[in-house]
């Protein structure tokens, strides 16, 4: 930023040049600098960009996805109160425009009047009673010397942009939300359809058992170790219930609608596919996040801002006139000799405020520092997502199919251990840590899919999920 400007003993000379020099005073906006990386060290050097789509949910192939963004995006809250901020924030780029145009407004009048005493008041040939008409027009206009509305103006326009900044950003919040929740819903239902099938599998050994203990050939503990199993099994089935209803409603608060009215379509996370997914250059980042361009937007407000306040301690010059007719008849009211007219000027010089103008100042200064920094800190950010996503699914796709690979590995050792238990030749126990093994494989590899799906997710989210910064808006000092 420029020197603090600082009023005093100079300030006539201030004064008089800029009134010569007939423009704006303030520092003008330069964004910050900042190094960007060359490259994203965690994404394979030799792989071409891909970007994502405006609508990367597809990619995961899942029409009920589809179907629950497509809600979101027109019910969800949080969207529709960024919507009605946006809303806002554009009518007021009208509001602040206004004092640069000339503001006119139209009267009328008429008046009676009647003296207490005939003839008392009244001049030779006048009535009593009396009448008096009058119209006029005003017009004033407040000279924008030193660019003072112009500024004001000029923030109004980046915190309108800024506003739709951030209904992008947390649209697209709202639908990696919806992603999330969704995928938590089915890795929930995968885990309590395993649950009930482990249930409904020991639950047939036990009654076996039981059949065997009866005829001598186990013993009780093997019987009481297997009932055991079956209760805690059994009993880790409300957990999983209420997990899952949970992320129901939670999804519901996402879509804008109640739970009487929520439905949830069937799905499976098995059946999804993670779609390719590339960053290009660290560059190429910055104008594909919404929220670092709303971080941008703020900070041109910011600096219009501090331009205003101190262009107020500078004179203002305000331009007034007038016409008008006046008249005792309303046949008479636009003749020529009616007509009244009227100009002014008039200048106003603050001396006085009780440090509220530089107060004022320092605070918009405070402001745009503050900013400065907010900004830095969303592009760093915006960096260390990038960076953060694409580790964790790098290790989770690693991780899904070593998950898998066991869950066929344990599928196959239960399979061997029945059979032999068949032919006699390993006890129960076998066959009941073979089924835990499984259990616990399978229940891992839900897990790792879920956490290569939200990896994908959060990916998409850190590259902007498809959104570009159009062409810079000249007027709001991009």
């Amino acid at each position: 930023m420029a020197t603090p400007f600082r009023p005093g003993r100079h300030g006539l000379l201030l004064t008089a040049t800029a009134l010569l020099a007939g423009c704006a005073v303030g520092p003008g906006f330069h964004a910050p600098r900042f190094a960007a990386p060359t490259r994203f060290t965690s994404a394979p050097q030799d792989a071409p960009p891909h970007w994502p789509a405006k609508t990367w949910w597809r990619g995961f192939d899942s029409p009920a996805l589809d179907h629950l963004i497509a809600q979101a995006e027109r019910r969800n809250f949080s969207i529709r109160v960024a919507a009605a901020q946006l809303e806002a924030a554009n009518a007021a780029v009208a509001v602040a425009g206004a004092p640069l145009l000339p503001a006119v407004s139209a009267g009328g009048n008429a008046q009676w009047q009647r003296a207490p005493h005939p003839g008392a008041g009244l001049a030779a040939g006048a009535r009593n009673p009396s009448p008096f008409y009058g119209a006029s027009v005003q017009a004033s206009y407040l000279v924008d010397l030193w660019g003072e509305n112009r500024d004001a103006l000029r923030a109004a326009l980046a915190d309108a942009a800024a506003a739709r900044f951030n209904r992008a950003t947390v649209a697209l919040t709202a639908v990696t939300a919806v992603a999330t929740t969704w995928f938590q819903i089915l890795a929930d239902r995968s885990a309590l359809a395993i649950g009930l099938r482990n249930l409904r599998a020991a639950t047939r050994l036990l009654a076996q058992l039981k059949a065997e203990f009866a005829a001598g050939t186990v013993d009780a503990v093997t019987v009481a170790e297997q009932d055991a199993l079956v209760a805690s099994e059994r009993a880790n089935i409300p957990v999983l219930r209420s997990q899952l209803r949970q992320e129901t409603l939670g999804l519901g608060i996402l879509l804008g609608r109640p739970p009487e009215h929520l439905a949830i379509p069937a799905g499976r996370i098995g059946a999804l596919k993670v779609p390719r997914l590339m960053p290009g250059l660290p560059s190429s980042l910055l104008r594909r996040r919404p929220d670092v361009a709303q971080a941008q937007a703020n900070l041109v407000a910011a600096n219009a801002n501090v331009r205003a306040a101190i262009a107020s301690f500078f004179p203002s010059i305000t331009l007034t006139g007038s016409a008008g007719t006046s008249s005792a008849a309303l046949d008479t009211l636009l003749a020529p000799g009616s007509l009244l007219l009227n100009a002014a000027a008039s200048i106003s010089q603050p001396l006085f405020e009780g440090g509220s103008l530089m107060g004022h100042l320092a605070v918009s200064r405070a402001v745009y520092q503050e900013d400065v920094a907010t900004y830095e800190q969303t592009v760093v950010g915006a960096f260390t997502d990038v960076e953060t996503s694409l580790t964790a699914l790098h290790y989770a796709t690693i991780q899904e199919r070593r998950e898998a690979q066991a869950v066929r590995e344990a599928r196959r050792a239960l399979a061997a251990v029945r059979a032999q238990l068949n032919a006699g030749i390993v006890d129960v126990s076998a066959v009941l840590n073979a089924e835990q093994t499984l259990l616990g494989d399978e229940n891992a590899h839900t897990q790792a899919q879920l956490a290569r799906l939200d990896a994908a997710i959060h990916l998409y989210q850190a590259l902007g999920g498809g959104w570009r910064l159009g062409r810079p808006a000249r007027s709001a000092g991009y």
